[in-house]
Formats: structure tokens, C-alpha cells, sequence
């Protein structure tokens, strides 16, 4: 686990802590909260699609634990702690669930101290790195998993700011490789599904700013993702509509977040 001391920039808007805004968290600079409001201006149901992914790691994670007994996860591009983190998710249900959290952001670095916590009987750590660098992701990770028993691969709302698409496919079936059958990959995507053209402009506005960049994929780009797994029904679909709990009121609205869970089966 890396310590060393990184500079954070605070001129450029940045994903984590623009989305960290978002959900209503605290870790967030001037430069993130007005690029953060010019997008709400442009698409005020933005805001939604980070709550319903927030729901769907959380769905993801109950049901990996619980009904197919998953006890431990890779959580690549884990950005900033907010309510209802992985290993939180987690060990609520099985406390011995081992969790290693990846992210390249150094403000989640400074707060790796926080994503650290757990029970006594499991695991957390933290390593600071990229998901372009797979195979010191792995490396790391293996000090506190075992890649011979099935792993949660969460990647959410992280393969969007790979923007060249031949790598992001690349990087994800290096990883997928690595995973024994029963792993399971769960990955969230930005589309343009839902706002269109509104989607795109705000993806274009945020790259000339120099923020994180960002870019949208069709739901059938993102099927591609799941090459040598099964996924599960109901597929690739909005994060609201991924096997939403039946208690909740209502129609969960659509949001601009595609995502799917595979089960890698050989």
C-alpha cells in the first residue's frame, strides 16, 4: 500500500470529487462543485444516475455475498468514501469478506485511512493505482486476495474515463483473465441512451476543462465488456432497472448508467 505524499490539484475539476458533490459528500473543491453545477444545469437528473448506481453496488454486492456466497471483491476506481462502501455492503452479511479497493485519485488515497476500516474478521485495503496498470493492480491485490477462489470484480463508473475503447476491452479481459470461474464482474458505464446529443455535449464540455475525461458508450458496446462471462438478466440496462428491490414505491426512473453483472463461468 502506497503512503507516499501526492499533490492534489485543485485547478481542474476531478471525477471522484465532482460525483462526491453529487452524492451529497464533503470532499469536493470550489473547481468541482461549479463544474458539477454547469452539468446539473444541463441535465439536473444527473444527480439520479449517482444515487442509482450507489443502489446498485449495493444490490450487486448483497446478492454476491448472500446468494452466491462471494466473500471477496477488487473495487477498481472506489472514488471517495461515501454512505454504503463495498466492504461495508460486505461485511454487513459475512464479516469475514475480504476487500481490496484501487483508485489513482490521490484525495482517495488521503482518505484510504477511512476506506481501511473493518470487521475484525475480514479485510480491507487499499492501493493506489490506475485500471490501465492491470497488472500491478493484480499484483498488489494478491498480498490480501486469493485469485484461486471466485473475486467480485467491481468496475463502476471507471472504464467511461478510458476513452480509447480497444484498451478499455483490453484492460477489463486482463483482469476478467486473472479471476478463477465463479468470479463475477460488475460494470457501470456512462451512455447517451437517455439524454442523447445533451449526454455527448456535456462530455465534450468537461474534456476541453481539462477535467477527467469522460465518454459515453452504446448499451451494446458495453455487452462487449462481458465477453467470458454469462451475464445475468436482466442484462445490461439502466443501473435503476438492474433487479431493483421490490419494496421500493413506484417505477425507478432510467438514468444515463448502464451496468450488468457477468458470472464468469470457465
Amino acid at each position: 500500500m502506497t503512503h507516499d505524499f501526492v499533490d492534489i490539484d485543485t485547478s481542474k475539476p476531478q471525477s471522484a470529487r465532482i460525483w462526491n458533490y453529487w452524492l451529497g459528500g464533503k470532499d469536493h473543491y470550489p473547481v468541482d462543485r461549479a463544474a458539477g453545477d454547469e452539468v446539473l444545469a444541463k441535465i439536473p437528473d444527473i444527480a439520479d444516475g449517482a444515487r442509482a448506481e450507489r443502489a446498485f453496488l449495493i444490490r450487486v454486492v448483497r446478492y454476491l455475498v448472500a446468494e452466491v456466497g462471494i466473500r471477496q471483491f477488487l473495487d477498481i476506481g472506489t472514488g471517495l468514501p461515501t454512505l454504503n462502501n463495498t466492504h461495508e455492503v460486505a461485511q454487513a452479511t459475512a464479516p469475514e469478506c475480504r476487500i481490496v479497493y484501487v483508485d489513482n485519485d490521490p484525495l482517495v488515497m488521503a482518505h484510504a485511512r477511512a476506506l481501511l476500516t473493518s470487521t475484525p474478521e475480514g479485510v480491507t485495503d487499499y492501493i493506489h493505482a490506475d485500471l490501465r496498470e492491470p497488472d500491478t493492480i493484480v499484483a498488489e491485490a494478491a498480498r490480501t486476495l486469493d485469485f484461486t477462489q471466485p473475486v467480485g470484480l467491481m468496475l463502476l463508473g471507471v472504464v467511461n474515463h478510458i476513452m480509447d475503447s480497444d484498451e478499455a476491452y483490453s484492460v477489463v479481459q486482463k483482469l476478467l483473465k486473472v479471476m478463477s470461474p465463479g468470479s463475477y464482474l460488475a460494470l457501470t458505464h456512462s451512455t447517451a441512451e437517455v439524454h442523447g446529443e445533451r449526454m455527448l455535449e456535456v462530455m465534450r464540455q468537461v474534456n476541453e476543462r481539462g477535467g477527467t475525461p469522460i465518454r459515453a458508450r452504446t448499451r451494446e458496446e458495453l455487452v462487449h465488456f462481458f465477453d467470458g462471462t454469462e451475464l445475468l438478466d436482466p442484462g445490461v440496462v439502466s443501473c435503476s432497472f438492474w433487479r431493483p428491490d421490490p419494496i421500493d414505491v413506484g417505477v425507478p426512473a432510467e438514468v444515463y448508467l448502464f451496468g450488468g453483472v457477468g458470472h464468469k463461468v470457465a
